[in-house]
């Protein structure tokens, strides 16, 4: 217990340095902590967007507790970025729609938003809460899994310059990954 205090009122002490302006460098070598450390917990309290009176104001055993909670609150980002998903899935279902389109418009939005690698990862934690997929064991060569595309592909004969729609099909097997 008595080192858990230390380790706060030392936690305390880096918050009050740094937003007196002190450099993280020289926090570091103050209190004996690696510069790494002093940037994690500054970190910390600014995602929180906790201000100076209130962190000095806390007490050791509530900012202990602030460290152990579990929840976390989200980046101001991704709370905007989540507001589209609901929307983002309806149109996902549409042909011709894809996540790079709408990342594309979530981006001209906000241009200091996340880039479309975070953009997926993000979007593909949100589905897992919401819609949770099911996965099934399948035995090699047992099914096989057909479809069109939906969308149909046009080609044009070089003779005549007709163009022809064309149906694409589509099939799985269950046991692997591989479309043909």
């Amino acid at each position: 217990m008595a080192n858990k205090q230390i380790d706060m009122r030392k936690v305390k002490q880096i918050f009050k340095l740094y937003s007196e302006g002190v450099s993280k460098r020289k926090i570091s070598l103050q209190l004996g902590i690696s510069r790494n450390t002093i940037v994690k917990y500054i970190d910390f309290f600014k995602c929180y967007q906790l201000t100076g009176y209130e962190i000095s104001a806390m007490t050791l055993e509530e900012l202990d507790r602030l460290f152990k909670s579990d929840q976390k609150p989200k980046p101001e980002q991704l709370v905007i970025l989540e507001k589209y998903f609901p929307y983002f899935d309806k149109e996902l279902r549409k042909t011709g729609v894809t996540k790079e389109l709408l990342w594309q418009e979530y981006y001209t939005k906000h241009p200091d938003g996340y880039k479309l690698s975070q953009f997926r990862y993000w979007y593909r934690e949100w589905t897992k809460e919401v819609s949770p997929v099911m996965h099934f064991t399948h035995k090699a060569g047992d099914k096989l899994f057909i479809d069109f595309t939906g969308k149909k592909l046009s080609i044009v004969d070089k003779h005549t310059g007709e163009i022809q729609d064309l149906e694409v099909f589509v099939c799985v097997l269950g046991s692997s990954s591989i479309l043909t």
